[in-house]
Order: C-alpha cells, then structure tokens, then sequence
C-alpha cells in the first residue's frame, strides 16, 4: 500500500512539474512583454526597465524558471507588484477565509448529499425520491453566484439574519467571523449537494441490484442492514471520485463567490491580481490552486484502496 501511494505521490509531482512549465511558458515566454502588460500601454521607457530588472526578465527564459521554482520549494514567491508585500504573505493571510469556507461547502454538502441519495434510492419512486430528483435538477441548473445574489437579497437584506458581504477577520469573534461565511457556504455547497446527490443515487441502486446483495438478503439481513452494510460503502467509490472532481470546481467557484460577497480569499486574490495584471501573483496563485488539485487527487487514489480490497490487495 505504501508503495503504491509513493507511486501516486511521484506522478503527481511530476504534473505538477509539468503544469508549473506551462504557467511559465504563458506567462513570461510567449510573445507580449509581462512588464508592459503590467504597467499599461503609458509607461516610460526607465520605469519599464526597472520592473523588468525587478522582474529578472531581463536573464534568460531558463534561469528565471529555475530561479522561481528553487524560491516556491523555499517558500519565497516573489512580492507584489500591486500590494508591495510578499506573495507568500498574501496567500497566507488569503488562506484563513477560503479554507474555512471551502470546509464548510464540503461539509454541507456531504451531509445533505449522502443522507439524500441514499433514502431517494431506498425509497424509489416515493416522496423522497421525487424531492431529491428536483433538487438536482434545480440545484445543477442554478449558477452558485447566482445563489449568493439571492441568498444576499433574502437573508441579508430582507430579514438581516447574516451580513450582506464582507469579512472583519477572525480577529474580530468567532460567531461574527463564521455568519459571514455561512451564506457564501451554501452558494458553493448547493451546487454540488446536487450533483453529488444524483451521483450517491445512481451509485446505490446500481449497488442494490448486485448478486452479493441479494445473497445478503436471502441469508436474513434486513433491508436496513443490507443498505447500510453491504450497499452504501461500496458505492462510496464513485461518490468519493466525484467529490474529488468537485474540489477544482469549488476552487473556480469560490473566485466568483468571493467577488459577490467581498470576502477576502483566495479567489478574490485571484481575480484582483488579473484586473490589476499583477503576473507574480497570478502565476503563483496559479500553481497554487494547481497544488490543492494535485493534493485532493493523491487523497482520493489513497481513499480507493482504503475502500475498494481488490485495490488493497494488489497494492
């Protein structure tokens, strides 16, 4: 088993060597100068070439490459352009809002997501089934910023039950801090409640028609034991691969919540840095929600062996 995650590890080192050479490629080595890009068609000639020096884009495609992954494996990214600080300190102080709420958008929608699908595909063709059918269905075809626009209008502005935006710090209480995450939340967990929804739901009743089941069944397991011991954990392989799929997408969707309720995060990062073409942020912040995908994909392959015994085994 240790082996085969080391594999795992390897590979995805190795693409994320690979996805750092295409960042810098599109960056700094295709055609269009990244200090002109910066500061606008309006620069002087002086001031562009200090930024280019500043930049050490005036060294070879090579060596600035080098230099910038030796900086990423040390921890120093560079500093920037817009903000005049490091970039690692930007991330960093970035990271206290998005993981928070990336935690909690995953921890709603695997508690509404599992329960859900489950009971809808143990009771085909009822009530339940029928409720969780139209909640995919509306949940799939409602863009997440859309939903935060109406969870801002309805809860924030017309019963004032949490703030319509903003973050004061962690500094600021713990009550306070997590009421303007809550909203913004649930923008990103129902989107993907609803996909993993439907996907629990399949997963289960392709699982329930398996001659194990049946076997289980015939031996005197009751319905409820045959669910809930020989049905769900195995349909948690599919399930658990979604999931990880949806990380990349709470990633991207997390750049558009940010924005609608003004939450200092990672994606807020993001999109500031590509209106403001602060390339060094863009570059890094790049390559770092490239690292969490890597990272999720590496947890994922190691829950598959822990889930499924014949992947146990032959590791």
């Amino acid at each position: 088993m240790l082996r085969a995650i080391s594999f795992r590890l390897l590979s995805l080192l190795l693409t994320l060597l690979i996805i750092s050479v295409a960042i810098f490629i599109i960056l700094e080595v295709l055609p269009g100068d990244p200090a002109a890009i910066m500061l606008g068609t309006s620069s002087q000639p002086d001031t562009l070439a200090a930024l280019r020096h500043q930049m050490g884009l005036d060294q070879p495609a090579l060596l600035r490459y080098l230099t910038w992954m030796a900086g990423v494996f040390s921890g120093n990214f560079g500093v920037s352009y817009t903000y005049g600080v490091p970039v690692a300190e930007l991330i960093g102080a970035r990271l206290t809002v998005t993981v928070p709420l990336m935690l909690m958008a995953i921890t709603l929608s695997l508690s509404v997501a599992l329960p859900l699908g489950v009971f809808a595909a143990a009771r085909q063709r009822g009530l339940v089934d029928l409720g969780a059918t139209v909640f995919s269905q509306l949940g799939i075809a409602i863009p997440n910023f859309w939903l935060g626009l109406l969870l801002i209008l309805f809860f924030a502005l017309k019963l004032g039950w949490f703030p319509a935006g903003g973050f004061r710090g962690w500094s600021e209480g713990f009550w306070p801090s997590l009421q303007a995450l809550i909203l913004p939340a649930v923008a990103l967990a129902v989107p993907q409640s609803a996909i993993l929804t439907r996907v629990t739901r399949s997963a289960v009743l392709d699982v329930m028609n398996e001659d194990f089941v049946r076997t289980a069944r015939a031996k005197g397991a009751s319905r409820n034991r045959a669910l809930w011991r020989h049905v769900v954990p195995n349909a948690l392989v599919p399930f658990v691969t979604i999931l990880g799929l949806q990380i990349s997408v709470l990633l991207a969707g997390a750049v558009l919540v940010e924005n609608v309720f003004s939450l200092p995060g990672m994606g807020r990062l993001a999109y500031q840095a590509l209106t403001q073409r602060d390339l060094i942020v863009i570059k890094n912040v790049v390559l770092f929600f490239s690292a969490i995908v890597i990272v999720v994909n590496l947890i994922v392959d190691s829950i598959y062996i822990v889930l499924d015994p014949r992947l146990r085994a032959s590791a």
